[in-house]
């Protein structure tokens, strides 16, 4: 039995509207695709600082790390000609707490001291409303609308009109020019300030990044880089000076200071949360393993160390025996962090702990920084792990963690803490691993 024409016609018709429909979900799939590549990668300029916030809401920012093409610099170097590219003024800083955005904090300028560099800036919490710049905007043409005034001043010449002495102000008027080319001679202290800051450096590399700009007013900011830069005049070194020594004092850490990362980057994906959420039951049960795993590292530190390495056999032999006293924990801090956004626990501990120990007078403290993962299980994975104590800090760094902060602009959040040494404080940042943490960037240790 024969096709009819109008069969096969039509279910060619089909077969070239699936195939059609096919072809355009694939375009659509690879266009999702390479949109949403686009969304989780910076190539740079990323800058990471720490915001400090005093109680008073002043804030200064410390500048950490700047990454550039994957790679990573100190920021408080990276092309300083001679203000870091980090401090520039009008770089705008995102504070965020465990991915949280807490406000802006836009730099206007940079000081230096003791060779540390510090940002001064401007501070805008989330949710408040901003300066009111546009008002001082408006206060300027107030002030043209009371230059009206003088249109006043000029009806007042008619009494002068009676007097024949008033037309010699007319040549005064005329003598107006000669106060103008006085004028030039105050205008070369205006260019020489322009001179002093790097502006006119900056536009030479046409390709050079920038990072995440704002808008603040040019005259503040340049009048604020000359006095943060020192000049040839004593005078203006000695101007200088003062705000030189502002760096030193924030340093110490002081307990009102909050320290909080921030991040400047043109591009990047929008930050998120990286805070676990879970029950108090949950949380006891990490607290009560976390402080078991720190134990245990204690003691085995406490082996290696002075206390019974360096004891007497019965010490030696109460260790075998396994009589060594728990430590006792003190300014115990657990955070418990979803860096990877998988929902998988990454617990980081800090505190310090003595350890009893009979037949010691004096045992040392020490401080832990435990950091493991969960699994699914509930298991814990050790990923790191440093006890010290503060006769050897020169071998083993105490850790401090500030938190958890998106470095490399992947969405994943890394771990930045604060390294104390003998040769002082420095900031580093490791990336969470399977197994271990590893470093993407190490600062260099100052006082």
């Amino acid at each position: 039995m024969a096709i009819s024409p109008g069969r096969s016609s039509l279910y060619r018709r089909a077969v070239g509207a699936v195939i059609l429909a096919m072809t355009v979900f694939g375009w659509v799939q690879a266009g999702v695709g390479q949109y949403a590549r686009k969304d989780t990668a910076s190539k740079g300029p990323r800058a990471i600082g720490l915001l400090q916030l005093s109680a008073n809401g002043k804030a200064t920012l410390l500048p950490i790390s700047i990454m550039v093409n994957g790679k990573f610099y100190d920021a408080a170097a990276y092309k300083a000609a001679p203000v870091p590219m980090a401090l520039e003024s009008g770089t705008v800083y995102e504070a965020l707490r465990t991915g949280k955005s807490l406000g802006l904090f836009t730099v206007t300028s940079a000081l230096t001291g003791n060779g540390r560099w510090l940002g001064a800036g401007t501070w805008l919490a989330a949710g408040a409303t901003p300066p009111s710049t546009a008002h001082k905007a408006e206060t300027s043409p107030r002030l043209e609308e009371e230059e009206g005034p003088p249109v006043l001043r000029k009806g007042s010449p008619k009494p002068p009109e009676d007097k024949p002495e008033s037309k010699p102000s007319s040549p005064a008027t005329a003598s107006e020019p000669t106060p103008t080319p006085a004028k030039p001679a105050a205008s070369p202290t205006s260019v020489t300030a322009p001179t002093a800051t790097p502006e006119p450096t900056a536009p030479e590399d046409a390709d050079r990044p920038e990072l995440r700009r704002g808008a603040p007013p040019k005259t503040a900011s340049t009048s604020k880089k000359v006095a943060a830069v020192p000049s040839g005049d004593k005078n203006a070194k000695a101007a200088a000076a003062p705000p030189a020594k502002r760096p030193t004092a924030p340093a110490p850490a002081v307990p009102d200071l909050q320290l909080v990362p921030a991040i400047s980057d043109s591009g990047g994906p929008e930050p998120r949360s990286y805070s676990y959420d879970m029950k108090p039951e949950e949380e006891q049960a990490f607290r009560k393993k976390m402080l078991a795993l720190a134990a245990g590292e204690i003691r085995k530190k406490a082996e290696e160390t002075h206390i019974v390495s360096t004891g007497s056999a019965s010490n030696r032999k109460r260790a075998n025996t396994g009589k060594l006293l728990g430590p006792n924990f003190q300014d115990v801090q657990l955070h418990v962090l979803d860096v990877g956004g998988n929902n998988e626990p990454v617990l980081v501990l800090t505190a310090k702990a003595g350890l009893p120990q009979t037949g010691q007078a004096n045992s040392p403290e020490y401080y832990i920084t435990l950091v493991t993962r969960s699994d699914l299980d509930g298991e814990l994975r050790k990923l790191f792990s440093a006890v010290t104590d503060q006769g050897h800090l020169d071998v083993t760094p105490r850790m401090e963690l500030i938190d958890a902060v998106d470095a490399d602009g992947d969405s994943r959040g890394e771990l930045l803490f604060r390294e104390i040494s003998d040769a002082g404080s420095a900031y580093v940042i490791y990336r969470v691993g399977a197994d271990q943490l590893w470093a993407l960037y190490e600062g260099t240790a100052s006082r």
